[in-house]
């Protein structure tokens, strides 16, 4: 049990109160023999056991009276979290409020989302429990700011549901900054977050440098989880998966492409009838469909436009069901731009597969054209039409590698391979090391298919990456992120923490001596390719943005086109929905992660908290009861039915007179 004001359960020893007043007043009687009560004592024998039973009892229920009046004052609480408020009133309680898409889904039979209800939760708990400071840190801009209340949580624009991702661990680097550098006191983290995977991001190494920070803190700190984990089985889920204009036999059209997810769905589930509405600004037309399996696809719907219209955007949208976050995606479209790719090789056998997988379009539609170039004719080059640079050379340096960052800074792709001249030279923080030569080849043992280059194609097919063999690669040295794993352990692809733009390191070449990318080449061009069409999208005037990863454009300047109309201009990068830059249209949707993301499992959460003061707590969206309530006229009651129990008892034997003869 815990206490709003557990300071006065030190009065609880005056419960003995009943216990020391009679014992004074036993001893304010002497005891002197007569031996005309040697009879009266005799007779009295008998119902001695009865008398001493009623004077305990009397003790008893005077000492519970005293004991129900001090826990009554102490005003006890009645909920999950045990030990809540031991320790008094907190300095600084830090609020660290998750608005990723998630969260707005509704529970079973409820008209509330988990947003909403954590944060009427939030606010009804914390003004019970008091602090002298109240701190929110809400997940798209990581920036703690003081609120005059909890109350403020259920007004504030920055609470409302927004389409950015949250990442808890650097809302988490935010409090430790915040306590470090205010020098707070005792200090409460109060979490209201869904817990879902892509979200915690729970195997990530900051998790174990935060739990040695929060260790390190000489002010007590103290963590309650107010959790919603519970799934919307059913809950369907669109993204357009492609966008593309073509001129067409009487004018012009669109194709788009779309995939359909179910939540929590076996593959073969009942049909469901599902209209998709197809938006062109404004004009509005809607596509039946029957999805019975957990994914649906629709590949290059057609769409006719006028033929002069080469610019525009678009939405399509599916009903509302359990979480309507994910019932909508805004795309833009242009005219496709050539896609151009530099070639740098010192290895005429590497240079010609790489040429030819840059240079061969996956669709008619797109052209793509792919140049040999010597590090000398790079002064030459267009960089802002160019959308891929592939290098099996030398590692640049100088004007080369200057031109090379800033072709990245600006969101280009970059590839290395290693060359026969190895040097000392690096990129990104990254260098060459040695060669190791394997005649008989070594197999590839791991790599990421759910995300980046070698990720599977969009109907689950994983790349036949394991059937590559490498004859001869290079080690690498310096932070890179590995995604995909020789045998022996060593990186055959890496990717290097760029602001923007990619930067990635191959460490073998598609040449025959040193492995089969050039046989197998179905791994070369869906490599090349995925990092040509990354490349290109940030040329030309419209672009697909992830909602909170915008750290390339101005926010400020932009002016929404379509989109929520409740979204402030200031949180406009937040929010999902089409946008103009001066020239250019931008589309800003949710994370592909937040699509049917996993909920953490609770092992793993109460591992990352591991060794720090941590409570938790789960609700469920639209719950209305309180998850805390003060139970002190309990204590009352229970005080005033042993005060009355206590007075019967004090009530003297009634006499029975004999009856006259």
């Amino acid at each position: 049990m815990s206490f709003l004001q557990p300071i006065l359960l030190a009065a609880l020893p005056l419960v003995s109160l009943p216990i020391l007043i009679h014992l004074i007043n036993q001893r304010r009687f002497q005891t002197i023999r007569w031996g005309a009560m040697m009879f009266l004592l005799a007779a009295n024998r008998m119902s001695r056991g009865y008398a001493k039973l009623r004077q305990w009892l009397i003790l008893l229920f005077r000492t519970l009276a005293i004991a129900g009046l001090i826990f009554g004052v102490a005003r006890p609480l009645a909920s999950g979290w045990l030990g809540l408020t031991a320790g008094g009133r907190p300095d600084t309680t830090i609020i660290l409020l998750d608005r990723s898409p998630s969260m707005r889904q509704q529970g079973e039979g409820q008209t509330g989302t988990k947003l909403d209800t954590g944060r009427q939760q939030l606010a009804r708990s914390l003004n019970m429990l008091g602090s002298a400071k109240w701190v929110l840190i809400e997940s798209t801009t990581n920036l703690p700011r003081e609120i005059e209340s909890p109350d403020a949580l259920l007004n504030l624009p920055a609470t409302e549901p927004s389409s950015a991702s949250a990442d808890l661990p650097a809302m988490l680097q935010a409090t430790r900054d915040y306590i470090q550098a205010n020098k707070s006191g005792r200090t409460e983290v109060w979490i209201c977050s869904d817990i879902r995977a892509n979200d915690w991001n729970a195997e990530s190494g900051r998790w174990a440098t935060l739990r040695d920070a929060f260790l390190e803190l000489t002010q007590g700190v103290r963590f309650h989880l107010l959790a919603y984990p519970q799934a919307a089985t059913g809950n369907m889920s669109l993204r357009v998966t492609n966008v593309r204009r073509q001129q067409s036999s009487d004018g012009a059209e669109l194709l788009v492409s779309i995939k359909l997810t179910r939540e929590g769905v076996a593959d073969d589930a009942e049909q469901v009838a599902v209209p998709i509405t197809f938006e062109i600004e404004g004009a509005s037309s809607v596509v039946p469909v029957d999805v019975t399996a957990s994914q649906f696809e629709l590949k290059d719907h057609r769409i006719p436009i006028e033929r002069q219209k080469d610019r525009g955007w678009g939405k399509v949208s599916i009903p509302a069901d359990a979480n309507s976050a994910d019932n909508e995606f805004y795309f833009v479209f242009d005219q496709p731009a050539v896609r151009q790719t530099i070639i740098v090789a010192d290895d005429a056998n590497a240079a010609r597969p790489l040429q030819l997988s840059a240079a061969i379009s996956p669709d008619p539609a797109l052209r793509c054209s792919a140049e040999v170039l010597t590090v000398d004719q790079l002064p030459t080059v267009a960089w802002d039409q160019i959308s891929l640079v592939l290098w099996q050379a030398p590692l640049p340096a100088g004007p080369a590698a200057d031109a090379l960052q800033s072709f990245v800074d600006r969101g280009g792709q970059v590839v290395f391979f290693p060359s026969q001249g190895l040097t000392s030279q690096s990129f990104a923080g990254v260098s060459w090391q040695s060669w190791i030569e394997s005649p008989d080849g070594i197999a590839i043992e791991t790599w990421r298919g759910d995300q980046d280059l070698l990720a599977h194609t969009q109907s689950g097919t994983a790349l036949p990456v394991g059937q590559l063999q490498v004859r001869k690669h290079c080690g690498l040295s310096g932070e890179q992120t590995p995604l995909a794993t020789l045998k022996n352990g060593a990186p055959l692809l890496a990717r290097v923490t760029t602001n923007r733009g990619g930067v990635y390191f191959c460490t073998t070449t598609p040449a025959a001596g040193d492995s089969s990318l050039a046989e197998n080449g179905v791994v070369l061009y869906v490599l090349v390719q995925r990092a040509l069409a990354i490349g290109a999208a940030v040329l030309g005037n419209t672009r697909q943005l992830v909602a909170g990863d915008v750290s390339s454009e101005q926010p400020a300047a932009w002016q929404q086109i379509a989109g929520p109309p409740e979204a402030l201009s200031t949180e406009f990068a937040f929010h999902g929905g089409v946008y103009s830059a001066g020239e250019r249209l931008l589309a800003l949707n949710r994370a592909s992660g937040e699509d049917q993301a996993a909920v953490l499992p609770d092992a793993r959460v109460a591992e990352v908290f591991q060794g720090l003061d941590f409570a938790r707590v789960d609700d469920k969206a639209g719950n209305l009861a309180a998850l805390i309530q003060e139970i002190w006229r309990l204590f009352l009651v229970a005080m005033i039915i042993a005060l009355i129990v206590e007075a019967a008892l004090c009530l003297p034997k009634k006499v029975t007179q004999a009856a006259s003869a």
